[in-house]
């Protein structure tokens, strides 16, 4: 039982042949280790915000090249988990760890999944360049001020940072019991990571030669169980050495123009005035939609898919001149969505996407990043919830924040604000958000009377008919 370390030649040095890859026949049970505070190696992590840097965000882009190709062989995944953010607060701002999902998102865009479109059950099967990420929490495994799911897991949970009451214990356990061969990767800082390798040498008779400490972060661990049962530890280098500046895309990003007059959608601007008094001032809420996230009507994994890639790594160049914000805000990529069908059956998704679109914005520029934990997006009572969070009580008055949400929740969210802080408003509603716009931004701004105007003026400028439908390579 002896560690293999390889070295891949072409990704900053290292001049060892490639790796051998692992066998589809095994049980793979793949570790990447992804930056935190704690552990990390110099510029991959900003100790202000605890997020990724660029450097970081470089680093996690090669190393899905290097795990697609040199470990799994250019095979599917069978399952990715991931870091369930809200485990683990890093600084005394509180900062969920964000960090574990982003590191493995271009990886899980590198493979393929195939679910059913509009229709449900018995309709076609459509494979999508796309793979859904675990990041939920296990029943009655919910940290404290969360909401607690109202839809079960069904196969989507993630990783707990602290393993609280043994769950990573278990999720380990049933991947190996119900005996699939494949590749089961799993992104976790170091701390959990060495506590997952711990857990399956105990299961082994302590027979794995384990690192014993951190090793950086270049380094895959992976486990392979073969069909006769023994397991042995194969520990990979990718030797990468990232850039420090913010990725550049292999390829131009179409522009696209902003609402008008003749446009779809056209131009639109809400005033209202008189605010109640407990309306927030001098607030400005940018809102955008998630990237692209459904190659057919119906189809969903909840995360994004291929295309959509192009657009969050291009986003922090769109937004440059046209917006400023001072924080970044999405939901919990932990809440479980009701997502397509998959061949093997109905199934619940992490809802990752709107987190991991605003992901690359907030690195590129430094910015504070939190998740709204404290009710569910799909509860019926979330466009109220969501105004009252954002718009009321002063929190976030004289700030100017950055919203990822669902495109069906904001013009909801706009009449609940109207309706509940404007009683005198006359005028029309917010209109209806078109489903194959993934480019518009809604400017939604209280000024120091708490007076209120809401318009679609800017966009992103990116053309999503012209995105290519794979991730970018890197």
């Amino acid at each position: 039982m002896g560690v293999l370390i390889f070295s891949l030649s072409g990704c900053g040095g290292g001049s060892s042949p490639t790796p051998a890859q692992l066998s589809a026949d095994n049980i793979n049970l793949i570790f990447v280790v992804n930056p935190d505070l704690a552990y990390n190696a110099p510029g991959d992590v900003d100790p202000s915000t605890a997020n990724l840097t660029n450097q970081g965000l470089q680093r996690s882009l090669l190393m899905a090249t290097y795990l697609k190709q040199q470990v799994l062989g250019t095979n599917n995944v069978n399952r990715i988990y991931a870091l369930e953010p809200m485990t683990h607060l890093q600084t005394t701002n509180n900062y969920p760890d964000m960090a574990a999902l982003v590191y493995i998102q271009q990886f899980a865009l590198l493979n393929q999944i195939t679910l059913t479109g509009a229709g449900g059950a018995g309709s076609p099967l459509i494979t999508g360049n796309s793979y859904p990420l675990n990041s939920s929490y296990s029943s009655g495994n919910v940290p404290s001020g969360v909401v607690t799911p109202s839809l079960p897991c069904q196969g989507c949970q993630g990783i707990d940072f602290n393993n609280t009451d043994g769950n990573n214990d278990a999720l380990l356990t049933d991947v190996i019991n119900a005996n699939i061969p494949g590749f089961y990767v799993f992104s976790a800082p170091w701390e959990t990571t060495n506590a997952l390798l711990t857990y399956i040498n105990e299961l082994y008779g302590d027979n794995l030669n384990l690192p014993a400490n951190y090793m950086g972060p270049n380094y895959i661990y992976a486990i392979s169980i073969s069909s006769s049962g023994s397991a042995s530890l194969v520990t990979y280098n990718s030797n990468i050495t990232p850039p420090s500046t913010y990725p550049v895309l292999p390829l131009p990003v179409a522009s696209a123009s902003c609402p008008g007059p003749d446009t779809t959608p056209s131009l639109f601007t809400i005033t209202a005035a008189g605010g109640t008094n407990n309306i927030n001032n001098n607030e400005t809420v940018y809102m955008i939609r998630h990237a692209e996230a459904h190659p057919v009507s119906g189809w969903d994994d909840g995360n994004f898919v291929g295309a959509g890639q192009w657009r969050t790594l291009y986003l922090p160049n769109a937004l440059a001149g046209k917006i400023s914000p001072k924080q970044v805000y999405s939901i919990d990529p932990a809440q479980v969505y009701p997502g397509a069908e998959l061949i093997l059956g109905n199934s619940n998704f992490s809802y990752v996407r709107p987190s991991l679109t605003v992901q690359p914005y907030a690195i590129a520029n430094n910015l504070p990043y939190y998740l709204v934990t404290g009710f569910e997006i799909f509860d019926p009572s979330s466009p109220q919830l969501t105004s009252d969070f954002f718009f009321k009580g002063g929190k976030f008055s004289n700030q100017t924040i950055l919203l990822a949400w669902e495109h069906d929740h904001f013009p909801p969210i706009i009449d609940a604000l109207l309706s509940s802080h404007f009683p005198t408003y006359v005028g029309p509603t917010a209109p209806a958000w078109p489903s194959n716009d993934y480019d518009t931004i809604w400017t939604v701004r209280l000024d120091d009377k708490g007076n209120l105007t809401v318009n679609n003026a800017l966009c992103e400028g990116i053309d999503s008919t012209k995105l290519p439908v794979s991730a970018p390579q890197f």
